[in-house]
């Protein structure tokens, strides 16, 4: 198949999945077109099979914004007609599926039928598309896709629940690479950061307020009083400069190291003992997933899609968004060394439920249930 793959090209979950699968594809043989406005950040290798379409567009003075969207449906039209696509899939309501639907249409009216399926990943239905100015686009965009998925239950329920959503709604769920994402051996880089055997906590986020960053530090304050331990917090974002204020506060920075943006995040969570993912909301918690592969546990919120992937005794712990104290509590029972081991193990097993290997082909059927749907239609 030739297929192109619609992304924000950023740290985000959706972009690394869309840039993940279509990796994964083109070492099955399919041929895949990125098209986004920049080379994706995960996109760290291409072969013969992998192309990228930057979408250029200029900000006339006329408008006080630039036209993203008529700019990335033009490109679509383009790609589509010179690299003769079987089938578009966009990752993101807003504005990628909108824009698949224009460039659809176009395309008509030249005699080309090109499908689009659309991939629902979260805060495009959970935050973004619930604003009102957007509901009527996102709302449309949706019910004309030639197929929707989401990536957890609660996502696909979410989206009933908010839209009016004629379209059948399949759950795809995220997926890990086994072969990055795995305990390595990185000691050196262990006791550069916690000489003397600290324990290891991590958070990975893009540092905005839906991820309860405060949480992270207040669990880490407490759990430093009853046992020696180190923070590594990874990621960039919004709230950034209010964390480290609030690490200086409680008078910790010299245990809290501020990592920035890291491209082998599997390298960090391959030294971690816990990691903390209290958010507010999580459509389905790809870091959580990243780092169960790499053997590292969860003390998590229940939000969301999170008691799809976390199993609670099991994988680590769940608890409500914003009790700090029941979390506090459930990190120094998993971080006692006599259950440590048993709940890495766990959290490994189950990160290899949602292999890549176990997934992709579930994109390829719809992939396959598409196209032969448009060619009966044509």
């Amino acid at each position: 198949m030739r297929i192109g793959i619609v992304c924000y090209p950023t740290f985000g979950g959706s972009g690394v999945v869309a840039t993940e699968l279509g990796k994964a594809l083109a070492k099955e043989g399919h041929q895949v077109h990125f098209i986004t406005y920049e080379q994706p950040t995960r996109l760290d290798f291409f072969s013969e099979n992998l192309y990228f379409h930057k979408v250029d567009f200029v900000n006339y003075p006329l408008f006080e914004y630039p036209p993203y969207e008529l700019a990335l449906a033009s490109r679509m039209v383009n790609v589509v007609k010179n690299e003769k696509l079987d089938l578009l899939h966009v990752h993101y309501a807003i504005p990628h599926a909108s824009a698949a639907y224009m460039a659809r249409q176009i395309l008509l009216t030249e005699g080309i039928y090109v499908p689009f399926i659309t991939t629902l990943h979260g805060t495009d239905i959970t935050l973004v598309g619930k604003d009102e100015s957007f509901e009527p686009v996102v709302t449309f965009s949706i019910n004309q896709s030639d197929a929707v998925t989401t990536v957890s239950e609660s996502l696909k329920k979410d989206t009933y629940e908010h839209f009016k959503i004629t379209n059948d709604i399949e759950v795809i769920p995220n997926f890990i690479d086994l072969q990055r994402f795995r305990r390595q051996k990185k000691e050196h880089f262990r006791k550069a950061i916690c000489p003397h055997g600290e324990k290891l906590l991590v958070h990975t986020s893009n540092f905005r307020p839906v991820k309860r960053i405060e949480d992270v530090v207040k669990i880490f304050a407490e759990v430093r009083q009853h046992i020696p331990s180190k923070l590594l917090l990874v990621g960039d974002g919004p709230e950034l400069n209010h964390i480290k204020s609030l690490c200086q506060t409680y008078c910790m920075m010299e245990d809290v190291r501020f990592l920035g943006k890291l491209e082998a995040i599997e390298e960090v969570l391959s030294i971690a003992d816990l990691y903390l993912m209290p958010s507010e909301s999580e459509s389905f918690g790809l870091g959580a997933l990243e780092a169960m592969a790499c053997e590292v546990p969860l003390i998590s919120s229940n939000a969301g899609g999170l008691p799809e992937l976390n199993i609670q005794g099991k994988t680590g712990f769940m608890s409500n968004v914003g009790d700090v104290k029941d979390m506090v509590k459930n990190a120094l029972y998993v971080l006692k060394d006599e259950n440590l081991e048993t709940f890495r193990q766990n959290a490994l097993a189950r990160a290899r439920e949602f292999e890549l290997s176990k997934i992709m082909p579930m994109y390829e059927t719809i992939y396959d249930r598409v196209l032969q749907k448009a060619a009966v239609a044509v």
